[in-house]
């Protein structure tokens, strides 16, 4: 559904279709919708992702790779995005190094069966499979960022077409 790493029609409709339903809050609770806003445009993003959970932390990994939009993006605006699943989230990415990545990997596999066309190793592999591959996917672990109530912008990046949110408590915001 991903040729040449961009989607399809239909997976561009099933994106659409995620990105109403994970930002309503409607279950499972791993999806979520990433906003970030556009590294040319300004104009705020919507990708469906899976959080994948280990040891107690929060990861989002590009099962399309280093070239992902949402990495690109992300990478622009300093790691800076809102997670949505029912409510927004400020948060700040963490780029985790490929040697902490395949147990990262194998666990995301369990949860994000849309990935495994993506990822070449099986989810059942031994995690040394899953050493050779770790460079070639990003895994980012998700910090919490306190909300700056000075700021009216989650994102902190000054655009027009960003819609303002009001800080609600840490890292939480509403329209």
């Amino acid at each position: 559904m991903y040729q040449g790493g961009r989607p399809t029609r239909f997976a561009s409709f099933l994106n659409r279709l995620t990105v109403i339903l994970a930002g309503a809050g409607v279950p499972p609770k791993r999806q979520v919708v990433v906003e970030v806003p556009g590294r040319r445009t300004g104009r705020r993003l919507s990708f469906p992702l899976v959080v994948a959970d280990y040891e107690g932390e929060r990861y989002l990994v590009a099962m399309l790779g280093n070239d992902a939009n949402w990495v690109k993006n992300a990478r622009a605006a300093g790691w800076r995005v809102v997670l949505r699943h029912g409510r927004r989230e400020a948060v700040r990415l963490e780029e985790v190094v490929p040697d902490e990545r395949p147990p990262i990997l194998k666990r995301y596999l369990e949860f994000a069966p849309g990935a495994r066309a993506h990822i070449p190793v099986d989810r059942r592999a031994p995690l040394t499979e899953f050493e050779p591959i770790a460079g070639d996917y990003p895994v980012f672990r998700i910090r919490s960022r306190p909300c700056d109530p000075t700021s009216r912008d989650p994102f902190a990046v000054a655009g027009p077409h960003l819609r303002l949110m009001s800080c609600r408590g840490r890292g939480t915001y509403e329209r």
